[in-house]
């Protein structure tokens, strides 16, 4: 399991203890302030990708030296992990609330608002991190597409995250000072920052999920739809075999080349249970 589960989970899924969602973690100053930081001043995570860009530039040793504790860092503040559909349906079940608002990083990188963040709480009308989010002078929270903060259903919820599934976004859990969990987002390599810093810079900003990808060979017809999705490059084609494989070692455990499989030939397996990938995280 990941450094998270047993820190903060107890050797089981951190993401699933509703003890890390608690309303009580949101009356520390410090993680109000971050907040208010974080949804207040957008460009900051534009300027935070480009800063990686210009470390490129940087001697290796000192490029390493940076990214590591700037990685430490990131892991105490804000940092997430990729998790599948099943288990933000099992999220689903324990919290009360459930607020879509706007992505920071498609306001940076789009330049519109495009809702594809969940706020999740425990508490009713979307708690105290609803609270926080609207005493915020940031227009791009509150429209124009809707009217504030969006208050969703749990089964409507659900079918918005299927649905950004068909887009080929990646769900993530995200947290605001470790373990406080505050949200959900869904992510692509184009438009998401933090997973620009992860693939393009070797920056993680959030861990690989507690699944791996498989395909069934029996079942693939070599459609290479998985392919079309795949955000992190774990899918390859064989022209001799006709079939689609899975890089173990390159797959975050999604599960969107799930989703887009027309013949159910991909599963997920626990990651500790595949040799290769059962330490990277």
């Amino acid at each position: 399991m990941c450094d998270f589960c047993h820190q903060h989970g107890e050797g089981k899924k951190w993401y699933l203890e509703s003890k890390n969602y608690a309303e009580d973690l949101l009356h520390d100053l410090k993680r109000r302030k971050l907040i208010h930081h974080f949804f207040a001043r957008p460009e900051r995570h534009k300027e935070g990708v480009e800063s990686l860009d210009r470390l490129q530039r940087a001697p290796g040793f000192v490029r390493r030296a940076i990214l590591w504790g700037a990685q430490r860092r990131q892991k105490k503040y804000h940092y997430g992990q990729v998790i599948p559909i099943e288990d933000v349906e099992r999220i689903f079940h324990f919290v009360t609330s459930i607020v879509r608002i706007a992505c920071v990083c498609r306001h940076t990188t789009v330049g519109s608002e495009q809702r594809y963040c969940y706020g999740v709480s425990l508490a009713p009308k979307g708690g105290l991190l609803a609270d926080l989010i609207r005493g915020i002078d940031a227009s791009y929270l509150t429209g124009p597409q809707t009217k504030g903060l969006e208050m969703l259903g749990h089964e409507e919820a659900l079918a918005a995250l299927r649905a950004h599934e068909k887009e080929g976004l990646c769900h993530t859990v995200w947290t605001f000072i470790t373990p406080f969990i505050g949200g959900i987002c869904n992510c692509d390599r184009s438009d998401c920052l933090a997973m620009r810093a992860t693939l393009n810079h070797q920056f993680p900003t959030f861990f690989r999920a507690e699944y791996v990808a498989r395909v069934d060979p029996d079942l693939c017809i070599g459609c290479r739809e998985c392919m079309r999705v795949c955000q992190f490059g774990a899918m390859s084609y064989s022209s001799a075999r006709r079939k689609v494989d899975v890089d173990v070692r390159r797959c975050y455990g999604c599960g969107i080349c799930r989703a887009a499989c027309i013949q159910d030939a991909i599963s997920l397996l626990d990651r500790t249970a595949v040799v290769p990938a059962a330490s990277l995280w």
